[in-house]
């Protein structure tokens, strides 16, 4: 068995067994690539059967000493402990080498949040006045409003909408769908960009059921929802480093500053994992020791 054969059958089983996205199989695959040129590099070349846990420990050593930080190593281990989980599977390995691998100990960065203030000052600076101004106002109250990610956002589909509900159905991570409920502000938005605006748009074919497109009719990058959002950091002077993830940050810390229970916010965000939603609770923490400091009479 060689490298190439093996990152191609791992690369099939990803897109048919795990349903994953076209972008997470080519990030799986970059980091097998990485395991496969240490491999390739030593003395003797090691073949992916042959690799070993002093191997991976070693390959640890080589992608440290290549700069890389703890949260970047932890997510290469994670692609290369389901590689070898995927091989056994297949058996084409006896035994799984990373099973008693452990990765680097990393800190949970707390994610940049904005304030309610904050995301108004950026709502209010769109000029609703031109076309695109109605649907980047559209854009950023759906953001806030529901925390979706920004490919969420972009392959929203009209005929997902239940505006009359307010709630939307999205497609998130490895196509697995879920229901959002969506805020009043952003409905609004969205009927004024859809019904007004959106109508006078020739749509490119196969492009029709998409919620938002440029004036060309075609569906909108990533790239250009968030030059949208530095563009109007700078209009209204906010500092801090915003990206269209920070809105789904804010949205998240907003709802559990004010109480609402971690497990709805976790299916809301579509998070398979209660531990990864846990990272929002760090400023009701510190709201909690702030009350605790002021109030109690021991403190």
């Amino acid at each position: 068995m060689d490298w190439h054969s093996a990152i191609k059958g791992f690369q099939s089983y990803l897109k048919l067994e795990k349903s994953l996205s076209k972008n997470s199989i080519e990030a799986y695959s970059r980091d097998i690539d990485k395991l496969y040129q240490f491999a390739d590099s030593q003395l003797i070349k090691i073949q992916p059967e042959n690799i070993t846990l002093i191997h991976l420990r070693q390959f640890i050593v080589w992608i440290n000493e290549l700069g890389m930080i703890p949260s970047s190593q932890a997510r290469i281990l994670s692609g290369i402990k389901s590689f070898y989980k995927y091989l056994l599977m297949e058996d084409l390995i006896k035994s799984d080498p990373s099973e008693l691998l452990e990765a680097p100990k990393i800190q949970r960065k707390l994610p940049d949040t904005l304030s309610y203030i904050e995301i108004n000052k950026l709502i209010d600076a769109i000029d609703v006045s031109k076309p695109e101004g109605a649907r980047n106002k559209a854009i950023l109250e759906v953001l806030y409003g529901s925390g979706l990610r920004v490919s969420e956002l972009t392959e929203l589909k009209l005929s997902n909408l239940y505006l009359d509900i307010e709630f939307i159905k999205v497609t998130g991570k490895g196509s697995k769908e879920r229901l959002v409920p969506i805020g009043g502000s952003a409905v609004k938005a969205l009927k004024i960009w859809i019904d007004n605006v959106r109508v006078h748009y020739q749509i490119k074919k196969g492009e029709e059921d998409l919620v938002f497109v440029n004036r060309r009719g075609t569906r909108l990058s990533r790239v250009y929802i968030f030059m949208v959002i530095k563009q109007l950091a700078i209009i209204t002077g906010i500092s801090k480093t915003i990206s269209p993830h920070t809105f789904r940050h804010s949205f998240a810390t907003h709802l559990v500053e004010g109480g609402a229970d971690l497990r709805a916010v976790q299916e809301m965000l579509g998070h398979e994992s209660i531990t990864t939603t846990e990272i929002y609770t760090h400023l009701d923490r510190e709201y909690l020791k702030g009350t605790i400091i002021q109030f109690h009479p021991r403190s």
